[in-house]
C-alpha cells in the first residue's frame, strides 16, 4: 500500500474466512483470503508475533505460521492454547471454533479506498 492511502482498520472476517480443528491442547487455524488480491495484505500482517499477542490471554505455549500460498490461505498452530486438550478444559469457550472467531476480528490496516469494496455484515 502506498504510504499515501488513507489507512483504515477493518475486522479481518472482511478480508478471509476460516477453518479451525484441534487435537489435545493444539488448535490449528486457516485463514483463507476472499481473493488472490488480499492475500499479500494478510500475509504481511497475520504474523506469528501478531497471533501470540492477539491471544496472549489463552497464553499459548508456541505459535507456527504455515503458508499455503497456492490457494491463498496459511494455517497457523497454537500450542498449549486449549486448557490441556478439549476433553480437559472447564471451559468450552476454549475450542478451536470459538477461537477462529476471536481471530476473524483481528484488524487488519487497509487502504479506506479498498474498505469500501470489502464485503460487511453490517447494513
Amino acid at each position: 500500500m502506498p504510504a499515501t492511502d488513507n489507512l483504515v482498520l477493518v475486522p479481518l472476517y472482511r478480508l478471509a474466512h476460516s477453518r479451525t480443528g484441534d487435537k489435545g491442547d493444539i488448535s490449528n487455524i486457516s485463514v483463507i483470503a476472499w481473493t488472490a488480491e488480499l492475500f499479500p495484505i494478510l500475509k504481511e500482517q497475520l504474523t506469528e508475533q501478531a497471533l501470540e499477542k492477539w491471544f496472549e490471554f489463552r497464553k499459548p505455549r508456541r505459535v507456527r505460521r504455515y503458508l499455503i500460498e497456492s490457494i491463498d490461505a496459511m494455517n497457523f498452530v497454537l500450542e498449549g492454547i486449549l486448557d490441556g486438550g478439549v476433553n480437559d478444559a472447564l471451559n468450552l469457550d476454549t475450542h478451536g471454533k470459538a477461537l477462529s472467531f476471536h481471530l476473524l476480528d483481528f484488524p487488519i490496516r487497509v487502504n479506506s479506498g479498498l474498505a469500501a469494496t470489502l464485503p460487511d455484515i453490517t447494513p
